[in-house]
This record gives structure tokens, C-alpha cells and sequence, in this order.
């Protein structure tokens, strides 16, 4: 089973090389979207990183058209920018969306979504797909998760009612249990 997890616009190089090591760990393809604040050499990335980057599988996108235009064969309707992605696995993690990120039933091949820190998921594409987009509860007047944490809890969320396909379901410590 496949999990994409799609960076739009990432800004602090720290928070996607963390998230480019949960993908790296759990087997997630990684698409960073630009434009984005840094460069991909950035020695914060990489230390974030640190040595799991030989188990990355990661895409780089020029920008949200270009992502929407590689994933979908060019079969998306687009009006005003951006697409109606309401027929494809796309979810958008945002923090006033109506659903919780547990209810969708994640299917193979999803897209998560998480926006920038500074300016989070286009408004354009939340409103054109509503219905694709989920949050985590949090407390009334808190802004949101840190991104690097929000995509590991959404990543976890998946794999878990997958099963944890390919991960190792055990530990050492189990032949003391």
C-alpha cells in the first residue's frame, strides 16, 4: 500500500527534513511542493534528516499546478486556479475543517495534505473540496501543531488502519512480555 504525503509550500527547512524521516521510517512517498523557503541542500534539512535519506522516495514540484498536473494525467477540473480533486484519495489537513482526521477511511495510494507554516493549505482549494479536508482536535484558541508533528500524527493515523503495512509490528523487548 502506498501513503503520499505532500508538503505544500514548506518554509522551515528543520519541519520537512523531520517529515522526510518519518516518510524515510514508515515507507511514505514525500512530495515537497514549491515554491518553499529553502533550498534542498540546506544542512538544516539534511541534519533533520539525519541518515535515513537512502530510504527516501521523494518528488519535487515545481509548484501546485505542476504537482496537480503530475499526479492526476492532467484529468482534473480546474476553475479560478485550482482543482476539484473531490473524485481522487486527496485529504487536506486543516485546522477548521468539520472532520476529524480519524473518520476518512484512507484508501491506497492517498495524498495527505499539509500547507505551509506560515500560511497553511490555499482557502481556494480547501472551499473547492470540503469534504476532503480533516483536523486534529485542539484546544479553542490554539492555532494548530507544530507541521512536522501534524503530518507524523496524519501518516500514523493511515498506516494504522492499514495495518502498518511493511513495518516491523514487533520489538526486542517482547520476549520479556
Amino acid at each position: 500500500m502506498t501513503l503520499n504525503i505532500v508538503m505544500l509550500r514548506p518554509q522551515i527547512p528543520q519541519n520537512s527534513g523531520n517529515v522526510a524521516r518519518t516518510c524515510a521510517v514508515t515507507g511514505a512517498k514525500l512530495h515537497l511542493v514549491g515554491p518553499m523557503g529553502f533550498e534542498i541542500d540546506d544542512k538544516k534539512l539534511k541534519r533533520a534528516g539525519l541518515d535515513y535519506w537512502h530510504f527516501l522516495d521523494i518528488t519535487y514540484h515545481k509548484d501546485i499546478r505542476e504537482f496537480f498536473e503530475n499526479v492526476s494525467d492532467g484529468n482534473l477540473t480546474v476553475t479560478n486556479g485550482m482543482p476539484d480533486t473531490s473524485g481522487y484519495n486527496f485529504y487536506y489537513f486543516e485546522t477548521n475543517a468539520a472532520k476529524l482526521y480519524t473518520e476518512p477511511e484512507y484508501e491506497d495510494g492517498s495524498y495527505i495534505f499539509f500547507g505551509s507554516e506560515i500560511e497553511g493549505i490555499d482557502e481556494t482549494l480547501l472551499y473547492k473540496n470540503p469534504t476532503q479536508c480533516v483536523r486534529f482536535p485542539i484546544l479553542a484558541g490554539a492555532r494548530s501543531l507544530n507541521l512536522s508533528n501534524a503530518v507524523a500524527i496524519g501518516a500514523f493515523e493511515v498506516l494504522r488502519q492499514w495495518g502498518f503495512p511493511r513495518l516491523k509490528h514487533f520489538g526486542e523487548m517482547a520476549e520479556h512480555v
